[in-house]
């Protein structure tokens, strides 16, 4: 935290950025003690930059495709992440995997959200795969990371039943509602000091979070 008690958070994105607008909406609208200070991008036609130029966040516009390769890339963001200084980072549909290095240097403070209720169908194409499996429920989890893959301790899941007849599109819709409900939720939690990792263990409110808080989505 700084001395004035705003949590610095650093964004990182590749698309389209709903997920970060989720997050800036709540900020403003909750008065969150969040200093949003840059949102960093991979790919600089990403729409969420200029989502950030719109609220007035700091954009970083790095050309994935510009680097002679991936070595030369990641060490690019790491040098524009240290600059930034951030408490924590936010991966908000940023679609590429981090190096062990940068993950470890943030560890315990970096999240991501990620389209499944994990430890279930990390990875991509979760709502193809749950369809396939015949799921009861689908969802999205909110979660530390971890070098290994989707596999960091979960925070808090949102939670929808699958319905008869259901797409992958109109899945994706409802637990995409969800989302920008449990990531800004979670960002509160750590900005207010409730929310940390202790040793691999999530603790909210000095206690052990024994499994993730679950937030039910629409039931019929």
């Amino acid at each position: 935290m700084t001395d004035s008690g705003m949590l610095r958070v650093a964004v990182l994105i590749s698309g389209s950025g709903t997920n970060l607008q989720a997050i800036i909406d709540a900020v403003a609208a909750e008065k969150m003690p969040v200093n949003l200070v840059a949102v960093l991008s991979d790919k600089p036609d990403a729409y969420g930059l200029q989502r950030a130029a719109a609220a007035g966040i700091p954009t970083v516009a790095m050309n994935y495709k510009a680097f002679p390769d991936r070595d030369a890339y990641e060490a690019k963001l790491a040098s524009e992440l240290d600059k930034l200084r951030p408490d924590l980072v936010v991966l908000a549909g940023y679609m590429r995997i981090l190096p062990a290095a940068i993950v470890n240097t943030y560890a315990g403070r970096m999240l991501n959200v990620h389209p499944s209720l994990l430890p279930a169908y990390p990875g991509l194409n979760t709502y193809a795969r749950a369809l396939a499996a015949g799921e009861d429920h689908h969802g999205a989890t909110v979660h530390f990371v971890i070098p290994e893959l989707d596999a960091g301790p979960a925070i808090i899941q949102y939670r929808v039943p699958v319905k008869p007849g259901d797409t992958e599109a109109s899945l994706r819709g409802r637990v995409q509602t969800g989302e920008y409900r449990i990531y800004p939720q979670a960002l509160r939690w750590i900005a207010e000091g409730r929310l940390k990792l202790e040793s691999n263990q999530v603790m909210l409110d000095n206690q052990p979070l024994i499994s993730p808080v679950i937030i039910e989505g629409e039931q019929c």
